[in-house]
């Protein structure tokens, strides 16, 4: 039998039961990081581009993939002859930029790196929903607009969970939203990460999966060309203000 996965999803337990050093020592390699960092833009890599992104060779990237994969931090995607590798879940996600909000910011160099570092504030995808400067004033807009509220406490007596309100329920079926298979998926409905870049939160769960991929679709952001980045057109900054009442700096 394959080993257990040292990432066990849906599983329930504290930090005391959990063996916090095997992920991080995963992590803890600088071309995996590169690798891990790279498939937070949520869409499956090639092995080769994984390689050219990390910096190493093809054979080298194949034992670093090996290990997130049998540390359940990755997964496959076959599509023919060619596989394709993705971060296992949107839980992984949440684990690798919770650690980039603790870690030292990497050192600018130039201007291209610069400008890569202000695309990446002002709008990215935080696996599948919105980030930056924009996910962060969308989550406000929605917040103060009445379109969704806290759903009750954690256990740390915070919020980190929202549910839509009547009103907000509206407006997001105007955007021919699902609402209903939303709430069926097996992922949180609503919640809140805390920005990597903007030390504020931004939406995350099924509904901000939902609402990112429809205002891609409509045109309201277009893929940058720096992985990650998104592009906030006229007619999003427009339709973010019209239906959300959202003003991106």
């Amino acid at each position: 039998m394959p080993a257990e996965p040292l990432f066990a999803y849906g599983r329930s337990m504290s930090a005391y039961e959990a063996d916090i050093a095997a992920v991080a020592a995963l992590m803890a390699d600088r071309a995996r990081a590169a690798m891990l960092t790279a498939l937070l833009d949520g869409r499956p890599l090639a092995a080769g581009e994984l390689a050219r992104i990390a910096g190493v060779t093809a054979q080298t990237a194949s034992a670093h993939l090996a290990k997130l994969r049998e540390g359940g931090l990755i997964g496959v995607v076959k599509q023919g002859r060619h596989r394709y590798f993705r971060l296992r879940g949107y839980e992984v996600a949440q684990v690798i930029e919770a650690i980039g909000r603790i870690s030292p910011p990497i050192e600018v160099r130039g201007l291209k790196q610069s400008r890569q570092a202000a695309a990446l504030r002002q709008a990215r995808t935080c696996y599948d929903h919105l980030a930056g400067q924009a996910g962060t004033a969308l989550f406000a807009a929605l917040l103060d607009g009445g379109l969704i509220e806290a759903d009750g406490l954690n256990e740390d007596g915070g919020t980190d969970s929202y549910e839509l309100t009547a009103k907000g329920e509206e407006r997001l079926r105007d955007l021919e939203i699902d609402l209903a298979r939303l709430r069926a998926a097996r992922r949180r409905f609503a919640g809140e990460c805390l920005d990597w870049t903007e030390r504020r939160p931004h939406l995350n769960g099924a509904l901000g999966a939902a609402l990112t991929e429809r205002m891609i679709h409509m045109g309201w952001f277009v893929r940058g060309r720096m992985r990650r980045a998104l592009v906030l057109t006229d007619d999003g900054r427009a339709g973010l203000q019209d239906v959300f009442g959202c003003v991106v700096p």
